[in-house]
């Protein structure tokens, strides 16, 4: 296939809108042979290894952790025009950074990143290439059933001198009982109330600058769809364009406030952000399901702003399905059970934040159909996981009555 035709930075915004990013054609095991790569460089020497969620929130935790290791180097420079050291025309979605490798930084305290999907891989990333006594974080992240880490787990630890687990998702009492069994240090924050950062700040022993914990409720504003500070989209935007390195300098040097030339990077980049979005509100309607409004739309997009914009239309909840075959689901003050209506569709969150993938793609042309229709089937299977949770949660009050 010529790299052309997957390549989407070039697509008018009417096909990038409906279209994956160029990562989503790349073969898994090319991506995991990169991502492989990476993480054996970046651990190479390291005395510390960060696997985190490289967003907002998870890249906070790996600031913080630099910090107090006290691993500082340079930030990154903006060139003659004014720009950060990012690619200059990046494509929105992230995905398309796979097909460029980017050049390792040696740091004391690595970061290996993950994801709910892959948190065994960065583990066993590791095991494999961290030098023993390596102390190991964990930041930003829940697995679902401890059976899936298990055994990465355990081979971390032969390697760790130490494990510390942060988070601020749902747990499963099950899975974090088995986690410290384990050996290993687990704290947990309360998901309504603080982000992984918040957590990672209050219980590492350290005198903090201000701007740290500025920094966290920052982050919090942004991970809680809180809304009350305008700089937490900023870092929330900042985190997904740019690479996570250079994020994570900029953070730890900065705090919250960026720089003249990281905002100017950001303004550029919002343009074609807000056609995206507009793209993604027009298509989207209202349906009813039991006492509440959801909204759903599909498309390529920023999600926390397009489920702002179908609050505003009366919505309780939006689903916003990605053309990728995942989907977002937000909540308001009238419904917080985004997490129940994700864990019925392969995926999980927070109460009124939550992802998942309906497990309804068997092949290309399942892809293609849910291109075409623009994400017709997931939509209708998520509708119908949030019909479900509304009927149990009618039982259950029916139940609290009698």
């Amino acid at each position: 296939m010529y790299e052309d035709i997957i390549e989407s930075g070039e697509l008018s915004l009417a096909r990038k809108s409906v279209l994956p990013g160029t990562g989503f054609f790349m073969p898994d095991t090319l991506e995991e042979d990169l991502e492989e790569q990476e993480a054996k460089s970046a651990l190479e020497g390291a005395d510390v290894a960060v696997v985190a969620d490289p967003d907002a929130d998870g890249l906070a935790c790996v600031a913080l952790l630099r910090e107090v290791y006290g691993d500082v180097q340079n930030i990154p420079e903006p060139t003659e025009d004014g720009e950060g050291a990012a690619d200059d025309e990046p494509d929105l979605d992230a995905e398309d950074d796979l097909l460029e490798e980017p050049e390792p930084t040696p740091h004391s305290v690595a970061l290996v990143p993950g994801s709910p999907h892959n948190l065994e891989d960065s583990l066993q990333q590791v095991a494999d290439h961290g030098k023993d006594g390596i102390d190991l974080y964990v930041c930003d992240l829940c697995p679902d059933r401890y059976e899936y880490v298990e055994d990465e787990l355990e081979a971390a630890k032969e390697t760790a001198g130490s494990v510390e687990w942060y988070d601020h998702h749902q747990w499963d009492d099950n899975v974090a009982a088995s986690v410290r069994d384990a050996g290993v240090t687990l704290v947990v924050g309360d998901s309504d109330e603080e982000c992984t950062a918040d957590v990672v700040y209050r219980s590492l022993e350290y005198d903090f600058d201000e701007k740290f914990e500025e920094l966290a409720a920052v982050t919090r504003d942004h991970d809680l769809w809180l809304r009350e500070d305008p700089r937490s989209d900023d870092l929330a935007d900042y985190a997904y364009w740019t690479d996570p390195a250079e994020y994570v300098e900029v953070v730890r040097e900065y705090g919250a406030d960026f720089p003249e030339w990281v905002e100017e990077y950001i303004a550029e980049r919002r343009v074609e952000k807000e056609a995206l979005i507009d793209r993604a509100v027009a298509r989207s309607e209202l349906r009813e399901v039991g006492d509440y409004t959801v909204g759903i739309t599909y498309g390529r997009c920023s999600q926390n702003e397009v489920a702002e914009a179908m609050r505003e239309q009366g919505a309780d909840a939006s689903i916003v399905v990605k053309p990728a075959g995942s989907a977002s689901i937000r909540g308001t003050d009238e419904f917080d059970l985004c997490h129940e209506v994700a864990g019925k569709v392969n995926g999980g969150g927070h109460p009124k934040a939550a992802g998942c993938k309906p497990d309804i793609y068997d092949d290309m042309l399942d892809y293609a159909n849910h291109w075409t229709t623009r994400g017709s089937v997931a939509k209708q299977v998520i509708l119908d996981a949030f019909g479900a949770v509304v009927e149990d949660e009618a039982s259950e009050a029916d139940e609290a009555d009698e």
